[in-house]
């Protein structure tokens, strides 16, 4: 019974713990620092398709099979 309270108060300081970083570091202004940005040059890519064979991109019907008369 002491391992179930033992693992709630664990968990229960956890969530304190984290909550207490976050909050300091939001008012601490640390997450707003300037981050540098790199604009990289516009690529631009030419070239042509080349057409696939026939035989991909065909199917075959395929007939249902003709039902017996009885």
């Amino acid at each position: 019974m002491t391992d179930r309270f033992l693992l709630a108060t664990l968990t229960l300081s956890m969530l304190v713990v984290g909550s207490l970083s976050i909050a300091s570091a939001l008012f601490d202004g640390s997450l707003r620092a300037p981050v540098p940005v790199v604009q990289l040059e516009t690529v631009v890519i030419t070239g042509k398709r080349l057409t696939p064979p026939a035989k991909l991109a065909a199917t075959e019907r395929v007939e249902p099979a003709a039902r017996s008369a009885q």
